[in-house]
């Protein structure tokens, strides 16, 4: 299977950065040229040509950390601490999940991402009927690292959560058999043990093994508000990541989510072990977590990558990535910190070193994986454009209302505005359906009366 995308504005994000106006050939699931426009050849008999006219092109998005579990509860987790948030609301609701309301939460997120220009993503999944989330993803084309999140002690966890240590790794076991490089290897599996206050001593180091034995990413959460960060000194008797270090939780098969409140030491440890951060800008913002100092992180060699997280009331990955330039600004008074290029390669380049794919992926260059995302930058928001840099453009200005076109491995998941793995409709009115059920199992009342609506 051939197509050419003709005619096309690619921003490679290639070892040059080079921005050139090109014709992008793709072959089955990889990209087999990228060839400047003006030297463009006649595509050979059977290729598909789709005409870009001057339209971006930018690889896909690489969510770094999320929980497509958590898509049905935004609205219902607002304005409060991170603590707070998972005690009162996340884990109840967390618990109720069926395997069918995983599912539909999973394709509700699913279509977000696709719509919004996001190909690949490092999720966190359910405790429980984790398999309804590698089947929607198999179903619907996106491509990632998934794993069933692992909890056996913490103060508030609700009892269909705490699982037994043995039962929850046995659980992971039968998951990464039968999941892991499934779809050709487009689903992976990552092992994610939730946070330390969630996770016994044995099941942290047990995970650790597992992972390390099988060669899969280590996907947990690291000091992200203070009270979780006295929390876990007063259960541990050191510093969050410094304990994370000495269980061996740091290096370049590791991605800690957050890493807000880090003193130097840490910063230190993170950037010299390789270990990956995955920042969660708006996730950060909604719980008034902090804001993660990943441009110093960054500085000084630590790989970052941008994430969703999960129920913060949107899953645009382009939105995201302006708020992760713009809070490095506001954090250093530096209108300089973390330009449009830099927060580009870590929404990119930088999930998919997270992912640790990226000689696969997060990039446009021959013989990577066709994940690729078109946008058509002439919208009211994104306008006017002459004389202005596309690479500022995309990061300041895009929303999923530029997305186009978004790619998985040579195959459109969406074009022209059409979903094309997924049935719009049915998604969300399944998606209303299986959340009210969802609320009444958790035992919690409608918010807005169903007469209120206009």
């Amino acid at each position: 299977m051939k197509t050419l995308l003709r005619d096309g504005l690619a921003v490679t994000m290639d070892a040059e950065r080079r921005v050139l106006r090109a014709d992008i050939l793709v072959e089955n699931d990889r990209i087999a040229s990228v060839v400047p426009h003006e030297e463009s050849f006649r595509p050979e008999e059977g290729a598909e040509v789709v005409e870009l006219c001057g339209m971006a092109v930018i690889p896909g998005l690489v969510q770094a950390h999320m929980h497509v579990t958590q898509a049905f509860f935004r609205g219902l987790c607002d304005d409060l601490a991170l603590m707070d948030w998972l005690r009162e609301r996340t884990w109840p609701l967390e618990a109720a999940h069926t395997e069918k309301s995983n599912a539909a939460s999973a394709r509700l997120a699913a279509m977000e991402l696709i719509r919004s220009g996001t190909t690949s993503l490092i999720d966190m999944g359910a405790t429980r009927h984790q398999d309804a989330i590698f089947e929607v993803m198999a179903e619907t084309g996106l491509r990632g690292l998934f794993g069933k999140c692992m909890m056996d002690e913490g103060e508030g966890l609700p009892a269909l959560m705490r699982e037994e240590t043995g039962a929850c790794l046995k659980e992971t076991e039968r998951l990464i058999r039968r999941w892991h490089m499934a779809e050709k290897g487009r689903l992976r599996y990552a092992v994610a043990p939730r946070f330390v206050p969630s996770c016994s001593r044995r099941l942290l180091a047990s995970a650790r093994d597992m992972a390390r034995q099988n060669g899969l990413r280590l996907h947990t959460h690291a000091s992200e508000n203070l009270g979780e960060i006295a929390l876990v000194e007063s259960l541990c008797r050191e510093r969050n990541v410094l304990f994370l270090h000495r269980m061996g939780y740091t290096g370049e098969d590791v991605v800690l989510a957050h890493c807000i409140w880090l003193d130097d030491e840490e910063k230190r440890l993170l950037a010299e072990t390789g270990t990956h951060v995955a920042h969660c800008p708006s996730s950060n913002l909604k719980l008034a977590s902090g804001i993660a100092p990943v441009a110093e992180l960054a500085a000084l060699g630590a790989n970052v990558g941008i994430g969703l997280d999960g129920a913060h009331n949107h899953m645009d990955g382009l939105e995201e990535l302006r708020r992760a330039s713009l809070l490095q600004k506001a954090l250093t008074h530096d209108p300089k910190a973390l330009p449009a290029m830099q927060a580009l390669e870590m929404a990119t380049l930088g999930g998919a070193a997270a992912m640790g794919r990226e000689k696969d992926l997060g990039s446009l260059e021959p013989g990577k994986k066709a994940d690729l995302v078109v946008l058509n930058m002439d919208k009211p928001h994104s306008l006017p454009s002459f004389g202005r840099d596309i690479v500022q453009r995309i990061a300041y200005q895009a929303t999923h209302e530029n997305v186009v076109h978004t790619m998985v491995d040579g195959t459109f998941l969406y074009r022209d505005g059409v979903f094309l793995t997924l049935d719009e409709g049915r998604t969300l009115k399944e998606a209303e359906e299986e959340c009210a059920l969802l609320m009444y199992r958790a035992g919690l009342p409608p918010l807005v009366s169903a007469s209120a609506r206009s």
